[in-house]
């Protein structure tokens, strides 16, 4: 694995997932930390909520699957809605690959998120034993 001095790069060692920092050090941090590191490294956002949802499904306790992503950032400015998308995920490209299975996101410009200020409720899970 390579990292630049200024990425924050996933590694995986034995069952766990961590982040290479300065391409040195291995700092392992919960799947949710990293989701925050990559995103606020890279989008400088103005408001950013991670949410673990994971706890609203049928995995083991204190699973790190499923998320709800919260975002506004002026770098969305001009993208439409599929490109910002497409922006995230390229951003967590080796979570979704992973430990990451679900993947709600809410982005928006700062304009967008004067006019609506919260991001949509989650629906309840309807899969596996918790209908």
């Amino acid at each position: 694995m390579m990292c630049q001095f200024t990425k924050v790069c996933n590694v995986r060692e034995g069952d766990k997932v961590g982040i290479a920092a300065y391409g040195l050090r291995r700092v392992f941090m919960t799947v949710q930390a990293q989701i925050e590191a990559n995103l606020t490294a890279e989008l400088a956002p103005a408001v950013l909520e991670v949410l673990n949802e994971s706890f609203m499904h049928n995995v083991p306790a204190d699973s790190e699957t499923h998320f709800k992503v919260t975002l506004v950032s002026e770098k969305f400015n001009a993208l439409r809605r599929v490109r910002r998308h497409q922006m995230v995920y390229s951003l967590l490209t080796d979570l979704l690959a992973g430990p990451v299975h679900a993947l709600a996101l809410h982005l928006y410009t700062p304009a967008e998120w004067d006019e609506v200020s919260e991001a949509p409720a989650s629906p309840n899970c309807h899969g596996g034993d918790k209908r």
